[in-house]
């Protein structure tokens, strides 16, 4: 990048530099005159003043002489003023903006400065606890809940070591094909966590595919956001593991996207709404990428993200969030899919054209494509956002609104899930052979997870196909693949299969010959497709939390996917499920042993379910619940039995 760096006064280094204007140039030639963002880094050297002293040279390095400590304060700052300004456009000074942040800390102690650092980071991460091991004696000692520690924030997060410290993380990695060490498993669920903390926070940019750990200046992907699964599983553990705060990035950026979204609607299809593809970036791209069909021509990336602005709701139960952000980006959304859908044969609404993310099928005339009509995963996305402005609607009192009407009369419309010969679900319309059937997506699976269409209980023929796809796509396949097949297993409650996909990450990649590798990780725990992308690192600890806790709005699924004999102890404290509520369990050889409940919610009701066994509670505002009732019935009762207790 175009740069220069000069001291300020006797203890300031100054960077001040440019983005090319155009996206693909390297280098600037010195007539170039910069088009693109302006950014300025400033770095302040602070030191002992009885002793130290710091010199000047060459007008751009600093040299600290003769000092007991120093303190070397970064910021920086960028002329990027939102996605619709224009970088030449842009009034915004990096370098006013930088040393306006830099004398608002500057007069901050080293302990004041790290005091507010623990507290801003703690106050988020020590929200939940996650303690795994084989061994009873691991965790005999604190497998039990005191009444202080059903409430959120009180409880300690504690690590164990391992057996010699001076082991390294990669050797750690290497060995769990063989030891399944569960500590790296509490670790890499707590640095997923620790990831989302790090950059993803209230007036920060979105998670993007290396979140903001990118090294390169031509990243792979453009280090862009990707909407067919990977932007969306960087927010899959916000809510169940307690970090709701940092999807404020994401919805910022939904509600940017519906702007460039009902341009693209319109300008494209002629619709209504607001729309967007597979592929965006920084300046909240809508439009259809150049490129094959096979992954650009997917109008559902918009669709999706506005699922998860209904699961915050039925996490938090905000009602301000639910009328003032979400209910509008909802309805522009329902808008544009109600123009997109057609009437198929026997009256069912279908999408056309339609593709499934990057995947191809073998047409009628033996050649490959990847275009036709109704894909499994545009009617379950279709499905879900329906469903969830209904919802929405009756909770807000629109259920009146003439949008609201249009999608009451389509939802029973929507070509269904359908079974293929070979007793997989289809991921076309048509019965189509697959050319690649262990293709890394496995979208249309959507309605098992992340969607709620497929379930245990109301639909058991689409759980059966949704286990015999899993075992037909297979595990191998990047980071990302890999977890999202995780959370799949875990929905259906196999605890076998959703346990061999998480031992299945456990592979050391070596970053010089990574292209010899599908999935694993790197040795600083950072996932790998490869080449590197933080996805998995956030599917990770949303598919551990899934493993353990399962929610709805009306049931809470105790251990349902739990591998009783690889953590055959553990507890976890603090996570989330929906309907406000605060989850603790501990169990011991396999066996539940205590449930603590913690309720936000005024009078909220519960269904309780256990290997079978359920208890039905009502949850009261505040109030801490231990649930012996259905301890005792476990002790009670054979197991599995389907009894209500």
């Amino acid at each position: 990048m175009s740069h220069h760096s000069y001291v300020e006064g006797e203890n300031q280094i100054i960077m001040e530099a440019s983005c090319p204007g155009n996206r693909y140039a390297q280098k600037l030639n010195e007539n170039d005159s910069p088009q693109g963002i302006q950014f300025t880094a400033i770095l302040d050297l602070q030191v002992s003043e009885a002793r130290g002293v710091v010199r000047v040279l060459e007008d751009s390095k600093l040299r600290v002489e003769g000092s007991d400590w120093a303190v070397l304060l970064l910021v920086s700052s960028s002329s990027f003023d939102g996605p619709f300004t224009k970088p030449v456009d842009s009034k915004k000074n990096p370098t006013s903006a930088s040393l306006s942040a830099l004398k608002s800390i500057c007069s901050l102690s080293y302990t004041d400065l790290y005091a507010h650092h623990l507290d801003d980071y703690q106050s988020l991460f020590h929200r939940v606890s996650l303690q795994l091991s084989k061994s009873s004696k691991s965790v005999s000692g604190n497998a039990s809940l005191t009444r202080n520690e059903l409430v959120p924030f009180q409880s300690d997060i504690s690590f164990k070591g391992s057996e010699d410290d001076r082991v390294s993380t990669a050797e750690r990695v290497k060995a769990f094909q063989t030891d399944e060490d569960p500590s790296l498993v509490e670790l890499l669920f707590q640095y997923g966590r620790y990831l989302l903390i790090s950059c993803s926070r209230p007036g920060t940019q979105v998670a993007n595919l290396q979140g903001i750990w990118n090294k390169d200046l031509t990243p792979p992907w453009d280090g862009a956001q990707h909407l067919n699964i990977n932007l969306q599983m960087n927010y899959w553990p916000a809510l169940s593991c307690n970090l709701k705060e940092c999807q404020e990035p994401l919805f910022e950026y939904i509600s940017s996207l519906s702007i460039s979204g009902s341009k693209t609607a319109k300008v494209n299809y002629e619709a209504k709404g607001w729309v967007a593809h597979q592929v965006s970036d920084l300046w909240a791209k809508t439009s259809p990428d150049a490129g094959q069909a096979l992954w650009a021509l997917w109008p559902m990336g918009g669709a999706w993200l506005c699922t998860h602005l209904w699961e915050h709701y039925t996490y938090t139960k905000d009602r301000d969030f639910l009328r003032e952000k979400a209910y509008p980006l909802l309805e522009g959304c329902a808008s544009f899919l109600l123009d997109w859908l057609i009437e198929g044969p026997g009256g069912y609404l279908e999408t056309n054209p339609s593709t499934s993310p990057e995947h191809m099928f073998i047409a009628p005339d033996g050649k490959p494509a990847s275009v036709s009509y109704s894909s499994t995963m545009d009617m379950s996305i279709i499905k879900e956002v329906f469903s969830a402005i209904v919802s929405a609607a009756k909770i807000l009192g629109r259920n009146e609104d003439e949008l609201v009407q249009t999608v009451l009369e389509a939802l029973p419309r929507l070509l269904p899930t359908k079974i293929a010969r070979d007793g997989s679900v289809m991921e076309w319309a048509q019965d189509f052979q697959d050319p690649e059937v262990s293709h890394r997506h496995v979208s249309h699976l959507f309605g098992l997870f992340p969607g709620h269409t497929i379930t245990v209980e109301k639909t058991p023929d689409l759980c059966k196909a949704a286990a015999n796809t899993l075992n037909k796509r297979g595990e191998d396949g990047p980071g990302w693949s890999t977890m999202w097949k995780a959370a799949l297993w875990a929905r259906l409650h196999n605890s076998e299969h959703a346990y061999r996909m998480v031992k299945h990450l456990f592979v050391l990649v070596d970053p010089e010959n990574e292209g010899n590798y599908e999935g694993g990780l790197y040795s600083n725990l950072f996932t790998a497709h490869p080449p590197f992308q933080i996805d998995a690192n956030f599917g990770f600890p949303a598919a551990i939390a899934e493993m353990l806790v399962h929610s709805t709005a009306e049931d809470l699924y105790l251990l349902p996917a739990l591998p009783q004999d690889k953590w055959a102890n553990g507890c976890v404290k603090g996570l989330k499920a929906r309907g406000k509520l605060t989850v603790n369990i501990c169990w011991k050889e396999g066996d539940l042993r205590e449930v603590g409940l913690w309720s936000n919610e005024q009078n909220s009701f519960k269904r309780l379910h256990y290997r079978g066994i359920t208890v039905k509670a009502n949850l009261s505002l505040g109030r801490a619940y231990t649930f012996n009732r259905l301890l005792q019935c476990i002790k009670t009762q054979p197991l599995p039995s389907a009894a209500s207790c």
